[in-house]
């Protein structure tokens, strides 16, 4: 397996970036969706697959299991060419300190793509939502699932952060979520073959999501797919659920993606964009 260098996978890190900023806006938001929709393929697997685990193996384990999985939506974004917001958080950034590519392209790739992953997200969810988050009689009656009601409980915990503490928690969550995002990202950069690449996202990924980090784009479905599946749940097992009158279009919003972009923001850009380009500038500019 051929292993690239530090310097020469921050090096492709800046060209990658390049490259992106330099993309139509149209092009930017169609892989966008891409992304959006691969990122909450792996949140709807992971919710299934983590679902009734917490009661018989503790919930240590419940989060592995939900970790393990999830790796599945940046492993396709990466090998596939589509583009993720947290990803360009990093490769955006990289190209202006390399390239000196405009910060303005910066900005206008954060936008297409962030609303790109947004629309992905958003209609996976609802395939979910309607789909096996939900079983149908037939007079169309809808009930939630098991897996449907462990959607829930995961999008109102995300929307549980009340209060300026609860969301300087949220932000730190955002911050290491995407520092080890952008770990990940490096990691599928440095290797060549397909196994290699996945084998180095899969680690970091696993790792933010077994920890409880907060990712914008993940929770671009996890909540609207709690939310759109809450009208199909039975008064006994709304009941059973913490923080679900948290849960709403406008808190998903106020009491999350905005504080997690943020932090993502910062994660990416100032843990490994900034500092990876500080260490291995002199290096980089002696490859030019």
């Amino acid at each position: 397996m051929v292993f690239h260098p530090p310097v020469a996978i921050v090096a492709k890190a800046g060209d990658a970036g390049k490259y992106k900023v330099s993309l139509p806006a149209w092009n930017m938001i169609l892989r966008g969706f891409m992304s959006g929709a691969y990122i909450a393929m792996g949140a709807g697997l992971a919710t299934v697959c983590a679902t009734g685990v917490a009661p018989f193996l503790g919930a240590g384990l419940a989060k592995f299991f939900l970790g393990a999985v999830f790796p599945v939506g940046l492993i396709i974004t990466v090998l596939t060419g589509a583009e993720l917001f947290t990803g360009d958080a990093m490769f955006a950034p990289m190209a202006a300190f390399i390239h000196k590519v405009s910060w303005a392209s910066v900005l206008n790739l954060w936008l297409w793509v962030y609303i790109g992953n947004l629309i992905g997200s958003l209609v996976y969810a609802y395939i979910m939502a309607y789909g096996p988050l939900t079983s149908w009689s037939a007079a169309g009656v809808g009930t939630a699932t098991a897996f449907g009601v462990n959607a829930v409980v995961i999008a109102a915990g995300k929307t549980s952060y009340v209060g300026a503490a609860a969301l300087w928690s949220c932000f730190l969550k955002a911050i290491g979520c995407n520092w080890l995002v952008n770990l990940a990202i490096l990691l599928g950069i440095c290797a060549d073959d397909a196994i290699g690449k996945i084998v180095g996202i899969w680690f970091p990924i696993m790792a933010f999501v077994s920890t409880g980090f907060e990712h914008c784009v993940a929770n671009m479905y996890f909540i609207p797919a709690g939310v759109m599946t809450m009208p199909f749940l039975s008064a006994e097992q709304a009941a059973g659920i913490a923080g679900i009158e948290t849960l709403g279009w406008v808190t998903m919003w106020t009491n999350n993606i905005i504080v997690v972009t943020l932090g993502n923001i910062v994660g990416g850009l100032l843990f490994v964009g900034v500092i990876y380009w500080v260490a291995f500038r002199k290096e980089i500019a002696a490859l030019k």
